[in-house]
């Protein structure tokens, strides 16, 4: 698998068999998607803990675009949505441990229930309250204490785009210390797993709306303004696009 740079953000080639690969450390994954895309650009810390680590594309539109742009060269698409899963069986197959860290208590909860149904894992879950980034002392021991006490191999963390990043970024020395296999930004994947949100068809994931399908089934402002901010990916890829062409000439 080959890495690129996109967008001013680094990818590595990256297959799901190498996350899921024996080994003492531990794998940063970043589900990169169009808000992450238009964040970054606005935000160098965030760009560059993106790109230090395992940046994957979650979002079609983005993917799309960056095969256009990079032909000859294989990566491939691994979404947060559909990593949960593969590591649930990977889990299942290798007596792995799982652990959820974020989202509401309720989808958390019932995340947890169904992984544990589905697949007989050894899988816990902390919705911790919420709090403004960075937490207080007292607030990350609490998290930490929950994550230490289970040694999960696996963790996925929804604290929602940016602020899980940073989190991870910033305990990522206490994550390798507990020998944290692989740990994933997933923002609001436990609503899909907790049964709470039902996930758009098919069709519409690889047309790239899937976010317009949440917007109309769940019609929220603050969805929409994500929705009205990931369209800024566009004049991103131009501003790259045409930089680029500018250093060939």
């Amino acid at each position: 698998m080959d890495s690129i740079h996109f967008c001013g953000i680094k990818f590595r080639g990256l297959e799901q068999a190498q996350l899921f690969k024996e080994d003492i450390q531990t794998h940063f994954v970043v589900t990169v998607n169009a808000e992450f895309i238009v964040k970054a650009n606005r935000n160098k810390p965030f760009r560059d803990i993106i790109s230090a680590n395992y940046a994957t594309f979650d979002g079609q539109i983005p993917y799309f675009f960056a095969r256009l742009l990079n032909r000859g060269k294989h990566f491939s698409k691994i979404s947060g949505s559909d990593l949960i899963y593969d590591a649930c069986e990977h889990a299942q197959q290798h007596g792995k441990r799982l652990f959820l860290l974020g989202g509401n208590a309720k989808a958390n909860a019932l995340a947890v229930q169904n992984i544990h149904d589905t697949y007989g894992l050894d899988v816990a879950g902390y919705a911790p309250p919420y709090a403004p980034y960075p937490f207080t002392a007292d607030h990350n021991e609490a998290i930490k204490t929950q994550i230490s006490q289970f040694k999960p191999d696996f963790l996925f963390v929804a604290f929602g785009a940016v602020k899980q990043e940073y989190w991870i970024n910033d305990n990522f020395d206490f994550l390798q210390q507990q020998q944290v296999h692989l740990v994933v930004g997933c923002g609001g994947t436990f609503d899909f797993v907790s049964g709470q949100v039902k996930r758009a068809p098919r069709l519409l994931q690889r047309a790239g709306l899937e976010s317009l399908w949440r917007l109309v089934t769940e019609p929220r402002l603050f969805r929409l303004k994500r929705l009205l901010e990931s369209t800024l990916f566009f004049s991103v890829l131009y501003s790259h696009h045409l930089s680029q062409r500018k250093h060939l000439v």
